[in-house]
């Protein structure tokens, strides 16, 4: 464990895993056209390698599809079925990156995301929430990802028209993760 000499304040290089009770993988999707339809994924972990160099740190998650939860127990087993992730073949995401790039203050952080079998590259835009102390004598870091990906591209391809024009659930689904991460000590 180094300080890097990249200009973040407090960086700190290291193997980090993601804390899971200070962390929040959420999503959204249109709903009957006219709103937004929230959910989260109650599990998941992973692991963030950071670099002297920032833009060659790597970062690798698994989410339990499994724990998809949006506050409605049909609607979640729907989501659940064949109709969308058909989680019981198909229970874990994952994602590992293959890059980060400088962009403007922020960064962009690119990666392969596997969902119910299909990988598609992705870029997520990356906030750094900054690294320090926490009260337990340990180093803790954080990080905003955001992104958008279409349901289609990863076979989620299910079609609900309504009556009079447009569809139940919309493709495009906003994904953000807010990732509080520790640093091993050995």
């Amino acid at each position: 464990m180094t300080a890097a000499t990249t200009q973040i304040p407090g960086y700190v290089v290291g193997t980090w895993d993601i804390d899971q009770v200070h962390s929040d993988v959420s999503f959204s999707v249109r709903h009957m056209m006219v709103s937004k339809v929230k959910g989260r994924i109650a599990r998941f972990g992973g692991t963030i390698e950071t670099a002297e160099r920032f833009e060659d740190s790597t970062v690798s998650a698994t989410l339990d599809a499994t724990s998809i939860d949006t506050n409605n127990e049909q609607r979640d087993g729907h989501i659940k079925s064949a109709d969308f992730f058909e989680t019981e073949k198909y229970p874990e995401w994952t994602f590992v990156s293959t890059g980060i790039e400088a962009d403007g203050a922020d960064y962009k952080l690119n990666g392969d995301l596997t969902i119910k079998g299909v990988t598609k590259p992705v870029s997520l835009y990356l906030e750094l929430g900054g690294f320090g102390p926490d009260a337990y004598g340990g180093t803790r870091a954080g990080f905003t990802a955001t992104t958008t990906v279409n349901r289609n591209d990863f076979g989620v391809d299910i079609s609900m028209p309504m009556d009079g024009g447009g569809v139940v659930v919309g493709e495009k689904v906003q994904l953000t993760l807010e990732i509080e991460a520790v640093l091993r000590t050995a």
